[in-house]
C-alpha cells in the first residue's frame, strides 16, 4: 500500500514538473505583486515574438486537424478547451484574443509573460507559467486552426 502510495506522489509530482517550463526562476508570482494595465482592446494587440501580421482566411480543416494532433500531444496535460486545468480554457480564445497574440504565446512564452500586459495579468490568476514547447511556426499556425473550430 505504501508503495502504490509513493508511486502516485512521485508521478504527481513528475506532471507537475513537466508542465512548469524551463524556467530557472521558480518564485512564485502572487496576485497582489502583479499590476498590469492590460490594453482597451485585447483584439488589437499582437503580443511579443516573431508573428507581427496573419491574414485568416476560409477555415483549413485539414490544417485544423493537424492541429487537433499537435494540441492533444503538447498542451493537453495543462488545457482543455472547456475547462480550466493548470491553464486556462481555450473554448473562443480566437474570439478574445488576436491570432498573431495567440501564436506568439504559443512560440514565445517566456517574452510575453517577462513583457506583455494580457499575458502577465494570465500569469498572476494562474500562477504557472507556459511551457515552452519549442513548436514551429507552421505548427503553432495549425493549433490556431484548430482553435478557430472551437469558438
Amino acid at each position: 500500500m505504501k508503495l502504490k502510495t509513493l508511486s502516485l506522489i512521485l508521478l504527481s509530482a513528475l506532471f507537475i514538473i513537466s508542465c512548469g517550463g524551463d524556467k530557472k526562476d521558480k518564485t512564485p508570482v502572487s496576485k497582489t505583486e502583479v499590476k498590469v494595465e492590460t490594453p482597451s482592446d485585447p483584439m488589437q494587440d499582437k503580443g511579443i515574438g516573431p508573428v507581427k501580421s496573419i491574414t485568416l482566411g476560409d477555415l483549413d480543416q485539414a490544417l485544423a486537424d493537424q492541429g487537433k494532433e499537435i494540441f492533444t500531444l503538447k498542451c493537453s496535460a495543462c488545457h482543455k478547451i472547456s475547462k480550466r486545468v493548470v491553464g486556462p480554457a481555450l473554448k473562443g480564445v480566437t474570439t478574445r484574443r488576436s491570432p498573431e497574440w495567440i501564436m506568439n504565446m504559443i512560440l514565445n512564452p517566456e517574452g510575453m509573460v517577462a513583457e506583455n500586459p494580457i499575458a502577465k495579468k494570465l500569469l498572476a490568476e494562474y500562477l504557472a507559467p507556459m511551457a515552452n514547447q519549442n513548436l514551429t511556426h507552421d505548427e503553432a499556425r495549425a493549433i490556431l486552426e484548430y482553435f478557430r473550430t472551437k469558438e
